[in-house]
């Protein structure tokens, strides 16, 4: 037989929990944030992978998708079977020879394609776009040290106008679901923010809110999930290749197991406090606070300059 012992709590132990619960009541603020392009960085003269596949995930044999380059250069176009260098003509000359597609991922929707022997000169901003369906935004630098270019967190190299660690915060919640919102403060250039599920996926999000304050931005962006979870807020500043995060996990439909912990407690002494704690808790759920949030952050500064 499992004997467990459980030890009979003070009042003055169970303080801090009813005040963690009674101090997370806040109103809530406002948000902001467009999926950035992908950025992918070579060595010159390596080969630069760009990535693309349709949303749907089917069989793209039979579509159309066209590669070009920021200036209009046509890199790659597929149509039922032709492409360039097979039965199709009208190729920049600067990618003949030099682009491939991968024909066994077809069937999986995948129309990434591979530009061999890198040139400084492929450097720029490129697109895949399946006519009436998507287009993908794919930025590739070529250069001697492509490290310097990838998107990192260098909140360490001292540069000026890195974001910071975004901070989360949940707004409310209900048991079946929770508004959360990611706010990160002071960054220049503009961050864009974007949420996360566990598993990597881009959640759709609300409107974005931003305010300008002596060249420097702060960005909101909220997101209401449906399902227990940990989320990730990511921040991006392509122009710095600067991206932090930060996550946290959300509980809906479930008790926590802290609350069932206080619930057992209760049957041994503390019930009274237990039960504000527990009353407290299905007003008004835990917030929880991540990353640099400072108190004048759950107040939104509407007096200052709105931009989008």
């Amino acid at each position: 037989m499992l004997m467990v012992h459980v030890r009979t709590p003070t009042a003055m132990e169970l303080l801090p929990l009813l005040s963690l619960c009674l101090l997370t009541q806040s109103g809530p603020t406002f948000a902001d944030g467009n999926e950035p392009s992908v950025l992918v960085a070579v060595q010159e003269k390596s080969d630069a992978i760009l990535p693309c596949s349709i949303s749907r995930k089917e069989n793209i044999e039979k579509e159309v998708f066209d590669w070009k380059k920021d200036d209009g250069k046509e890199v790659f176009l597929y149509a039922d079977g032709s492409y360039y260098g097979k039965g199709r003509t009208g190729q920049d000359e600067q990618f003949k020879g030099r682009v491939l597609h991968f024909e066994d991922e077809l069937k999986n929707g995948n129309a990434s394609i591979k530009i061999k022997n890198t040139k400084m000169a492929d450097t720029g901003s490129y697109t895949c776009t399946f006519p009436n369906q998507q287009t993908s935004n794919i930025k590739l630098v070529v250069d001697p040290d492509p490290e310097r270019f990838n998107l990192k967190d260098r909140r360490n190299e001292s540069i000026r106008g890195a974001a910071s660690e975004p901070s989360i915060i949940i707004l409310q919640q209900t048991k079946d679901k929770a508004l959360l919102q990611c706010l990160v403060r002071g960054a220049s250039p503009k961050p864009k923010l974007k949420w996360q599920d566990s598993s990597g996926n881009i959640l759709p999000a609300e409107e974005p809110q931003v305010t300008e304050n002596d060249d420097s931005y702060n960005v909101f962006l909220q997101t209401t999930v449906s399902k227990t979870d940990t989320y990730r807020c990511v921040a991006t500043q392509e122009e710095i290749y600067h991206e932090t995060d930060t996550k946290t996990h959300v509980y809906i439909n479930e008790f926590p197991t802290i609350w069932i912990i206080v619930t057992v407690l209760s049957f041994v002494g503390g019930g009274v406090i237990t039960i504000l704690v527990m009353k407290c808790y299905k007003k008004n759920p835990v917030e929880v606070h991540t990353g640099n949030l400072s108190p004048e952050d759950e107040q939104f500064p509407l007096d200052q300059k709105q931009t989008s």
